[in-house]
């Protein structure tokens, strides 16, 4: 069955870093746009990043370009999130999928959710 596991998240300070890992399993991983969303305290969840099933190509919500880096190794089954200059409204769990896009939006592409990994930034 298809397994996605989020790892990485933490305790961090404002302006500080995380790296986020997914390892994906039990579906065509190399072949598949993958991306990151992220649900903050009682908010719904939105996109944060996606990336095409190449690597060649990725996209970003505007409250992250510039911040975090999106990459993937397809050999791995990967994905990863590269998280630099947090601010405390970064604070949510993070959770990886496939996404598909749909005009400009990304969206996922499936059903299947990993637990997420939290991430939490101090002022």
């Amino acid at each position: 069955q298809v397994q996605l596991v989020e790892s990485g998240g933490g305790l961090v300070q404002a302006g500080g870093s995380l790296k986020l890992s997914c390892a994906a399993s039990g579906m065509p991983f190399s072949s598949s746009h993958m991306g990151w969303f992220r649900q903050p305290p009682g908010k719904e969840r939105e996109f944060v990043a996606a990336i095409t099933w190449t690597g060649y190509s990725s996209d970003y919500a505007d409250s992250v370009k510039g911040r975090f880096t999106i990459s993937r190794d397809n050999n791995r089954n990967t994905l990863y999130l590269q998280m630099n200059s947090l601010k405390p409204e970064d604070t949510a769990v993070y959770h990886c999928a496939t996404v598909s896009l749909r005009g400009t939006s990304w969206y996922p592409g499936s059903d299947y959710w990993g637990q997420g990994t939290q991430v939490t930034v101090s002022s």
